[in-house]
C-alpha cells in the first residue's frame, strides 16, 4: 500500500468525507452545537469597501483618483516624465480614464511619486 505523504489512513480518509458530506451538500454549517458556528455581521456593520477610505469632509474623489493612479503605476517608474508613465500605463493596460490624465499632464516634468502626478492631475481638472 502506497501512502505517500499522506497524513490519514485510507479509513480514516472516508470517515472525514462522511462528516463533511452534509455541509458540502447544504452550504452551511451543520453541527448540533450553535457556539461551533460563525456569528453572522450586524445589521450596522459597514460594508465593505475597495479602495482607500476617504477622510471626513472630503467627497473621496482626490483619494480614488490617486488610490487608481497607484494601483496602475506603481513605484517602478519613478522618477519619470510624462512619456515614461504613459508607456508603463501602456504595458499594463491600464484603463482609458487614467491614460487621459496622465495625458493632460505636461511632458517636461519631472514626477518624483504619485502623489506629485495625482495633484498635478486635479489642478488640471
Amino acid at each position: 500500500m502506497q501512502r505517500g505523504s499522506d497524513r490519514l489512513s485510507p479509513r480514516q480518509d472516508e470517515e472525514r468525507k462522511h462528516e463533511l458530506d452534509g455541509l458540502l451538500r447544504s452550504g452551511h454549517p451543520t453541527r448540533s452545537e450553535e457556539w461551533h458556528d460563525p456569528e453572522p455581521g450586524a445589521d450596522d456593520d459597514p460594508s465593505p469597501g475597495v479602495g482607500p477610505a476617504s477622510r471626513p469632509g472630503t467627497s473621496g474623489g482626490y483619494e480614488a483618483m490617486r488610490f487608481e493612479l497607484a494601483r496602475q503605476l506603481g513605484r517602478t517608474p519613478f522618477p519619470a516624465k510624462r512619456g515614461a508613465l504613459l508607456r508603463m500605463l501602456h504595458e499594463r493596460h491600464a484603463p482609458d480614464q487614467v491614460i487621459e490624465m496622465v495625458e493632460s499632464l505636461p511632458p517636461d516634468r519631472t514626477y518624483r511619486t504619485v502623489e506629485d502626478v495625482a495633484s498635478d492631475v486635479s489642478r488640471r481638472r
